[in-house]
This record gives C-alpha cells, sequence and structure tokens, in this order.
C-alpha cells in the first residue's frame, strides 16, 4: 500500500499501530449502550440487594432503629433455632414429592401434545393456559376445592363413597395439598419437555423400528437420552422453585397447622417483616441461598453420568 492511501485513510494507519480500529471501539460503545439497561438492572435490583443483605446476617436491625453489629450470633441462632429445622424439612419434603410429580406429568402431557391429533392447538393452549393465572386467583380457587364442606374434592370423593378430608387443614395432608396444588401449573415445563420431542430426529425413531423396538424401547433407548438435556433444565429449574415456594403456604395456611407448612421462604418472611429482625432473617435467606447452590452444583456435576448431548460436549 502506497504512502498516499495510508495518508488518506488514518483509521487505517490507527488500527495498524494499535491494533483496534475507530470502528471496533465505536461497536464495543455502543454494545455496551445498549445492555446498559440490564446492567444498571442487575447492579440496583440483583447485586446490590444480596450484598446488602449479607451484610445484614452480621448486624441486629429491626428497621426502625439504628444497626448494631452482631458478628455471627443470627448465623448461630440459626443453626439452634427448632423452627428452622422445622422449615427445612417441611421444604426439602416439598421438594422431593413435588419435583419428580411434576416432570412426569409434564412428560406425559408433552408426549401426548406431541402425537398427531385433531385440535392439537386447542389443547396445547388450555394445558399451559393455568401457568398464567396470577397467583392470588389460583390460591382462591384452589381454597375452594379445598373446602373441607364444600369444596370440589370432598364432593367428588362423596359422589365415589370416600370419605371427606379437611385438606390443608389436616397437619397429615397440608403439605401433601400443596404438592396437589402445584401440579396445575406443569404448562411451562410441559412446553420445554415439547419442544426437546420436537428436536429429536424422526429417522432414530425409524432405526429403531428397524431394530425391532416397541414403544417402551423407542421410548427408553431414543426419547429419554435425547430429552436429557431438557429433563436436566426442568430439574434444576424444579428444585430451585420448590426450595423457595411461599406464595400458596403464606395466602392459605400462613405455615399450618402446627407449623406444617412452615416453609424456610416463609419462616424467613416471618422473621424479617412480622417479627422485625432482618438481620435474622437475612441470615436464613443465605442458608437456603447455599442449600440451593450446593443442589445446583450436584446436579450439574451428576449431569455427566446421565445427560446426553448430540455434540458430544456440554
Amino acid at each position: 500500500m502506497s504512502r498516499k492511501s495510508l495518508t488518506a485513510s488514518p483509521g487505517l494507519a490507527t488500527a495498524g499501530r494499535s491494533g483496534i480500529s475507530r470502528l471496533t471501539v465505536r461497536d464495543a460503545i455502543d454494545g455496551y449502550l445498549f445492555i446498559m439497561p440490564w446492567i444498571l438492572g442487575f447492579i440496583l435490583f440483583t447485586a446490590f440487594p444480596m450484598g446488602f443483605s449479607f451484610l445484614l446476617t452480621l448486624m441486629d436491625w429491626d428497621l426502625l432503629g439504628s444497626q448494631s453489629w452482631a458478628g455471627l450470633s443470627n448465623y448461630l441462632q440459626a443453626t439452634s433455632d427448632p423452627l428452622v429445622g422445622v422449615s427445612l424439612y417441611n421444604t426439602g419434603y416439598f421438594t422431593v414429592f413435588s419435583v419428580p410429580l411434576r416432570l412426569a406429568i409434564a412428560l406425559a402431557g408433552a408426549l401426548l401434545l406431541n402425537a398427531s391429533v385433531r385440535g392439537l392447538s386447542f389443547f396445547r393452549t388450555a394445558f399451559y393456559l393455568p401457568t398464567i393465572v396470577p397467583a392470588v386467583a389460583s390460591v382462591i380457587l384452589w381454597m375452594w376445592i379445598f373446602n373441607p364442606s364444600m369444596g370440589l374434592l370432598n364432593m367428588g370423593m362423596s359422589a365415589l363413597g370416600l370419605p371427606k378430608q379437611d385438606w390443608l387443614w389436616d397437619v397429615g395432608l397440608s403439605k401433601p395439598s400443596l404438592i396437589l396444588m402445584t401440579l396445575w401449573t406443569t404448562g411451562n415445563v410441559m412446553i420445554i419437555f415439547l419442544a426437546g420431542l420436537q428436536a429429536i430426529p424422526n429417522h432414530l425413531y425409524e432405526a429403531a423400528k428397524i431394530d425391532g423396538a416397541g414403544g417402551w424401547s423407542q421410548f427408553r433407548h431414543v426419547t429419554l437420552p435425547m430429552l436429557s438435556p431438557s429433563i436436566l433444565f426442568n430439574l434444576v429449574m424444579g428444585i430451585i422453585y420448590s426450595f423457595q415456594v411461599f406464595t400458596s403456604a403464606f395466602l392459605m395456611t400462613k405455615g399450618g397447622p402446627l407449623n406444617s407448612t412452615l416453609f424456610t421462604v416463609l419462616y424467613l418472611y416471618q422473621a424479617a417483616f412480622e417479627r422485625f429482625q432482618m438481620g435474622y432473617g437475612s441470615a436464613i435467606a443465605w442458608l437456603l441461598f447455599v442449600i440451593i447452590l450446593v443442589f445446583t452444583i450436584l446436579q450439574w456435576k451428576l449431569a455427566d453420568v446421565w445427560v446426553y448431548y448430540e455434540g458430544g460436549e456440554k
């Protein structure tokens, strides 16, 4: 290139000396400007609240008075508080039973919706619709369903000759009742399974049929392995969601009867916003965060054993 052409193109000359052209710098600035709303939102509504809540775990503060240093006393109190143990047990019970049931029902629904039947769009909409129902409206509906005297569920049991139950007002049935309620909103999980099913190549099923595989063998050796990434995603998100169950217990039972539905998030809410123990509530929140983080990392590590990726890598 001649000296004249370099003189006529100062941007190229600058790029040759610094290795970064003005266009590259301008693109980088534009990119940061475009993502600035998200960065500001993350800092203001996620990073700062998390940092402030961690600082509160080391403080005593009632939201009205001044803060005082407490050190590790909030964490020590959480480890010795029997209600923390009760709430963790209730949350673990809810997770162990609700997550597998939600995955199984969502997968069964996705398999049905993946079939070629008439009115498929209607059924897909109908199955997904409960997911977008507002939480308060859903709670009101299920309070009527679980009503011991005039509830829809007990009316159906009476028609079948079965005894009526107290459901949410029974210590032994309160958690199963809330788990039953969560099975109504599996539409979002079902949609993810449906997308995974539609991504499975048809030639795999054709090859399995040629080898003499029946319906169950195709499901076991083709569908499940190819669907395992979707199963992993729904499993991780389902456990995170179940550990944070709050709305239904807060609106329907307030943790009763006899603390049988006192979940961890509900208990930290009571500690922080009903008894104004902000430091203690923040300590419980961080304890729950660590538990969720450990379970998520454990699932990710175990995924190498049972999750199949078509490309061979995560």
